[in-house]
């Protein structure tokens, strides 16, 4: 273990020590929320150290007691090229955790099929986020990874959450993590969940200290910190560069850019991806151009229904809707999205933007929304000539299909209400139960009388 020459994050790393074996004596587990930027890299970086060196200096009632969990989030609409690096990484802390025989243990969390992006944005018709209505965040990120901190707070009754916050990366970030601290105390109350405790052990650092380590200090899980300085400098705009501590001469400054989804429709411009694109990374064009067409289409009265999904009346005072996505946008978006991936995969076979549970969640929301005139699985073979693999989904055949049609010869109408409520009882057979089955089947057939009481 090559000792870091900075007093600084020596005294970092000896306070990681403390509070780890000596400040408190439970066995309360760690978690690191971590994304692969460069902030939750140095922090796992300090503890892993701290941890080695605990391992070789301590004697054996302070030895590796309480586990480490690294979190890492997949909203599943990640930027392809993070998404990758991050795999890579994981892939090494978990092989090299095991090898150095410390107690660091890798999850991976994913939002529930129903919460994913296309399912709310395609499927139920959500608007995509904006800063007035930024559903995103709860649903993507903060719900699964809250999931899995209250499993370990039921098991072991308390945990404590490590964040690689810092007070100079923004006034309001600062402000806010302030508000939660006690004074002398390393540890503040979570500010949502019970029996949580947070610990941000670089709070104090300063962005070139943070560069410094990713430079100068070897990954302790053996991996080229190089490749995420590229990363952040690739995707760093002209304007938006900030100096660092170099090493060599290849480390003449870096990005600070902040990477995230690639359909974030949060900010305005998504600087990161067309800096990628702008700096090689061409095949990231039609995501930049689909996640651009979000935007514009978002809030266009042509999209938009009435009323929102609760019933809701939503109607402007200009007389535009303001409502969820009409059946016709949302079938657009997803015919558009597949015609992206089809070409992303052209260059990039492995990238998926959107998987088959998805596409088969979206067709049964869409019929529990009474939606029967778009086929996602018709649509998907049109573009990639070939079927969704639906596993254990069953769908009526040609010929069950042309029996059905003939025996309703004289009633087309009922045959069009058989086949609906069939698709109701198939694609009800993807979920864990068929609660809401017996409403959507009375809905169905509700609206059918309804229209046909001439």
């Amino acid at each position: 273990m090559t000792p870091i020459r900075n007093k600084k994050v020596e005294g970092i790393i000896a306070e990681i020590i403390d509070q780890y074996a000596y400040a408190d004596k439970s066995d309360r587990p760690w978690i690191i929320g971590f994304s692969g930027g460069k902030d939750s890299t140095v922090l796992l970086t300090l503890v892993w150290i701290a941890l080695q060196r605990i391992r070789k200096d301590l004697p054996f009632p302070y030895q590796l007691r309480r586990p480490v969990y690294i979190v890492c989030n997949d909203t599943m609409v990640e930027n392809p090229i993070i998404s990758n690096y991050v795999d890579d990484v994981l892939s090494k802390i978990s092989e090299e955790a095991r090898n150095q025989d410390l107690p660091i243990f890798v999850k991976k969390t994913i939002p529930k099929l129903e919460e994913t992006f296309w399912i709310n944005v395609i499927g139920k018709g959500y608007p995509v986020p904006n800063n007035a209505f930024r559903w995103c965040t709860d649903k993507l990120k903060i719900r699964p990874t809250s999931n899995f901190l209250l499993e370990q707070i039921d098991e072991k009754g308390e945990a404590i959450v490590l964040l690689g916050t810092r007070y100079e990366e923004s006034v309001a970030r600062e402000r806010s993590m302030r508000k939660h601290e006690v004074t002398g105390n390393r540890l503040s109350k979570h500010n949502s969940t019970a029996n949580t405790y947070v610990y941000a052990p670089i709070k104090d650092m300063f962005l070139e200290e943070v560069w410094y380590i990713i430079n100068a200090v070897p990954s302790p899980w053996g991996f080229d910190n190089s490749i995420l300085f590229k990363i952040y400098s690739d995707a760093s705009a002209d304007d938006y560069e900030c100096p660092t501590v170099v090493v060599n001469k290849e480390h003449s400054s870096c990005g600070q850019s902040r990477f995230g989804c690639w359909t974030c429709t949060v900010v305005k411009n998504d600087k990161s991806m067309t800096a990628l694109v702008s700096n090689g990374q061409n095949w990231m064009q039609p995501l930049l151009d689909f996640r651009n067409r979000l935007v514009e289409n978002r809030n266009l009265t042509e999209n938009r229904s009435e009323t929102r999904r609760n019933g809701q009346e939503a109607i402007r005072e200009d007389g535009s809707y303001n409502g969820n996505y009409t059946s016709h946008y949302r079938y657009q978006i997803l015919k558009d999205l597949l015609l992206v991936q089809k070409e992303i995969q052209k260059e990039r076979p492995h990238i998926t933007l959107i998987n088959n549970q998805e596409l088969i969640a979206i067709q049964v929301t869409w019929n529990r929304d009474g939606i029967f005139d778009f086929s996602v699985g018709e649509l998907y073979k049109e573009i990639f000539n070939k079927d969704i693999s639906t596993n254990n989904i069953k769908t009526l055949d040609d010929t069950e299909r042309r029996i059905l049609r003939d025996v309703c010869k004289e009633e087309p109408s009922y045959y069009h209400l058989i086949d609906n409520l069939i698709a109701l009882q198939e694609t009800k057979t993807l979920m864990i139960s068929k609660y809401g089955l017996h409403n959507d089947v009375e809905k169905r057939i509700e609206n059918f009388v309804n229209e046909n009481e001439l």
